[in-house]
């Protein structure tokens, strides 16, 4: 960056000020230049036919002498600070008033009044009678309808090129100010721009190599402040993740060791004849316990995989989710029997349409339900009650087991999350279902709500789309 971009912008602040001055020492000054040229050669000629129209016509009427009108033509050349030459019509000196070192030829030589064309004025050296060069401008003595002679008036561009110097002066100092103060942009780039842009960098190189801690001070609320702002989101994100996966090896790897554990020492006591024979069926009912839990705990992590991973495409369809309710329910009928729990249905009378995927639905039911059946004393009930409102369909799953801390009640959708209360009733559970529960109806593009109080009981509630 410092190697780069910035040289880069001081380099063209470097070249534009030099083509500025250069563009206007040569563009500007020659346009100037010739624009005084016209503007003095109007001058000029508007001045030569005044005398010409007015005052040297009498000189050929015999009305004024040539020294009258040599005088006249050295107050001229002090005013209009030019040569003035007055010929007759064949190029023959009558007089002239000459600048300083300059002299009129008594004969114009190739005399040719129509040298000039349809210009008022003519550059050069004018026949070679001039060592710079001049501006020639020439107006005919107009005298009994002939043409009598001529007026020539010789400016050297030297004096406009020296008046030009001086009105290019205060461009000059006008350019110098404006390109100081360009600097002021320079600047601005620097603090506004490239620090900024720079911190930009520093952080991705540090968020790269994993440092995650790094954050871009924030000072402006524009666009380098956002992209700073959201960078720091960004990496808060990327460490939050990062902890939440250590997180989720750590109980992974906690919820595999236990029941491998389990396992291997099991078979390695059987193995070895520390368990008699007698006692292997036992143990190996334990070992197939432990089995169906690495089971469990490896099916959840594929269906949460799947969400993760963005993969999930939902095979949506028409279908009775009262019957799936009463299916899912009859499903439970051991586990309720061993605890004396009844499940108690709340159905609509008519048959209840919904539109979703009915495999990822059923897994939902099943995780609620088992759930409540879980946590539920023995001899209560579980209630499941299905309502309508407007394009929806709700269905309630309620229990009147031992209910959820309030200040928990954010954390069960946590993957692995397990309650205090839950750890001591529930050893098989792998603290995903909840989990995939709002995964599934969140892919749906549904809600679920949970009310619970503890010691009462708890109540999930979630809305599906009702099937045109």
């Amino acid at each position: 960056m410092r190697s780069t971009l910035y040289l880069k912008f001081i380099l063209l602040y470097i070249i534009l000020g030099f083509l500025g001055v250069f563009t206007t020492a040569t563009l500007g000054r020659q346009l100037l230049l010739n624009q005084l040229v016209a503007t003095t050669s109007a001058s000029l000629y508007r001045e030569a036919s005044l005398i010409t129209s007015n005052y040297l016509p009498s000189y050929f009427s015999g009305n004024t002498t040539s020294w009258a009108v040599h005088s006249q033509l050295n107050a001229m050349r002090i005013y209009l600070d030019a040569s003035l030459w007055f010929v007759e019509a064949d190029g023959t000196l009558i007089t002239s008033s000459n600048l300083e070192n300059t002299t009129a030829p008594d004969q114009i030589e190739d005399f040719d009044p129509a040298e000039i064309g349809g210009q008022q004025y003519v550059t050069g050296s004018y026949h070679d009678y001039f060592q710079e060069e001049v501006m020639t401008v020439m107006s005919p003595v107009i005298q009994g309808f002939s043409t009598r002679g001529y007026l020539l008036l010789h400016q050297p561009v030297s004096i406009l090129e020296t008046r030009c110097s001086q009105m290019m002066k205060p461009f000059y100092i006008t350019l110098a100010v404006i390109y100081f103060l360009s600097l002021i942009f320079l600047v601005g780039f620097h603090y506004l721009v490239y620090r900024p842009l720079r911190q930009i960098t520093e952080a991705a190189t540090q968020y790269a190599s994993g440092n995650l801690d790094y954050e871009i001070p924030v000072y402006t609320q524009d666009e380098m402040g956002y992209l700073s702002a959201s960078l720091n989101y960004m990496s808060s994100q990327l460490k939050d993740m990062e902890d939440y996966q250590k997180k989720i090896v750590a109980n992974v790897s906690h919820d595999f060791r236990s029941p491998l554990t389990s396992i291997k020492g099991y078979v390695e006591a059987m193995t070895d004849g520390t368990i008699p024979p007698e006692l292997h069926e036992k143990y190996l009912n334990i070992i197939l316990f432990e089995t169906e839990r690495l089971t469990d705990l490896t099916h959840d992590l594929l269906t949460l995989n799947e969400f993760d991973t963005k993969e999930l495409l939902l095979d949506k369809t028409a279908f009775p989710i009262q019957d799936m309710i009463k299916h899912t329910a009859a499903s439970f009928e051991g586990v309720c029997t061993g605890k004396r729990i009844s499940i108690e249905l709340l159905l609509l009378p008519e048959k209840i349409m919904v539109y979703a995927d009915s495999r990822k639905i059923q897994q939902v039911l099943y995780n609620l339900i088992d759930n409540a059946i879980k946590f539920s004393e023995y001899e209560s009930t579980v209630t499941i009650e299905v309502t309508q409102r407007g394009g929806k369909i709700y269905v309630s799953i309620k229990d009147t087991g031992i209910g959820i801390p309030k200040k928990e009640l954010g954390k069960i959708w946590e993957r692995f999350y397990k309650s205090d209360l839950s750890r001591g009733k529930d050893k098989k559970g792998t603290g995903l279902g909840l989990a995939i529960v709002k995964e599934a109806i969140q892919a749906h593009d549904e809600h679920i709500n949970v009310i619970s109080t503890e010691g009462v009981g708890t109540e999930f509630l979630f809305s599906l789309t009702r099937a045109s």
